[in-house]
């Protein structure tokens, strides 16, 4: 077995053995594919006068009702992370229904930037003495001006608002909010309950990990994900939480934030919600798709907001949604790959650019580089 030098607190018959990695190659485990053994889908490429200079890979998948639509490498196994709090409100949204003001319901669902309107949400969640129940891991916010610094606060962590809407929900429920975070507390087992009653009530993940908030988050594959954000679609009258999020959209992720802008520029017709790491998860009301529609977007190398807004614009452009580019790319351009929509999509996918107008001059010369030899 490989190990690091000096000592180790994970030496043979030491707690935490069994689940060191054995080998810096990987092991394989039955019925858990790998980056490795999975085919990642090109979903774009960033070309330098012609010539791809980068390739974007990741998986992509549409679903209605309790059918996958659409795959384009949606059978790849990921985590749900943050893309999934709204399913996790959905445990306690009855309770809190009358009991929360509309930002406070918005900055439950959020992986917010830590600006101060996110922290003050979060906050009025909970009375002053309950504020050290709360654990989320010490933070600085996601996103700071100029030359800010913030001291490390468990408010500025993008997930303080869900933490303070469960510990809420738990008081109301009479739970023991002791052990919040672990995946044997009724928080948890009930948010399984949530999913099983879209994927089946024999559905198990195939492995529970720990969010880097420290609460717990189960493995889904793609397809799965957008199954869910189309039961989103579809049931949305049934609590507050697409319209908490409709109503503050700024208050779900923040400034320039991919999910609040989609938000915003699809006014009320599409949530979308970002996760780590590299997940983004729409769920569309749109006529063709009574039964709702759930699009998930996975970039295989993880977090990568330009390269995922392309992808995005793409996709709800081909639906009849106008959402903006993101900020240029310095000399290349951006071109999507026909597989991220269904073949009926594929014509109204031809027709939205993935660059804004700009001065040719920029990226030519004036002059003919060939030049006579000899």
């Amino acid at each position: 077995m490989a190990r690091l030098k000096g000592p180790a607190s994970v030496s043979e018959q030491r707690p935490g053995s069994r689940i060191y990695p054995s080998s810096p190659l990987g092991e394989r485990i039955k019925g858990i594919a790998t980056g490795r053994d999975v085919e990642w889908e090109p979903l774009l490429d960033y070309r330098r006068n012609d010539v791809s200079e980068t390739t974007i890979h990741g998986a992509v998948a549409w679903a209605s009702a309790d059918e996958v639509l659409h795959s384009f490498g949606g059978n790849v196994l990921c985590y749900g992370r943050s893309m999934m709090k709204p399913f996790t409100m959905k445990v306690c949204a009855d309770d809190l229904a009358d009991c929360t003001t509309w930002e406070q319901k918005a900055i439950s669902v959020a992986s917010h930037n830590g600006d101060t309107e996110h922290v003050a949400a979060a906050q009025s969640l909970l009375s002053d003495s309950e504020w050290g129940l709360m654990q989320t891991p010490l933070d600085v916010p996601l996103v700071q001006f100029g030359r800010q610094v913030r001291r490390p606060r468990r408010w500025y962590h993008c997930c303080s608002g869900e933490h303070a809407a469960i510990l809420k929900g738990a008081r109301i429920r009479g739970w023991n909010r002791a052990g919040y975070t672990l995946p044997n507390h009724p928080v948890f087992q009930s948010f399984l309950g949530v999913l099983q009653e879209t994927l089946g009530k024999n559905w198990e993940p195939a492995r529970i990990g720990k969010d880097g908030c420290g609460l717990p988050t189960c493995s889904n594959t793609v397809g799965e994900l957008a199954q869910l954000m189309a039961s989103l679609s579809h049931n949305r009258d049934q609590d507050w939480i697409w319209e908490a999020m409709t109503r503050h959209p700024d208050l779900v992720g923040g400034f320039n934030r991919l999910d609040s802008t989609i938000i915003k520029a699809c006014e009320g017709r599409v949530i979308a919600k970002e996760g780590a790491d590299g997940l983004l998860g729409l769920a569309i009301v749109h006529p063709d798709y009574p039964k709702g529609l759930g699009v998930v977007i996975k970039i295989a190398h993880g977090w990568n907001a330009q390269a995922t807004w392309y992808v995005a614009r793409s996709i709800l452009g081909s639906l009849g949604f106008d959402l903006r580019n993101p900020y240029p790319l310095h000399r290349q351009k951006a071109f999507i790959v026909p597989g991220i929509v269904p073949a009926d999509r594929l014509a109204a996918l031809e027709q939205v650019p993935t660059w804004d107008e700009w001065d040719p001059d920029r990226d030519r010369w004036y002059t003919d580089w060939i030049q006579p030899r000899g």
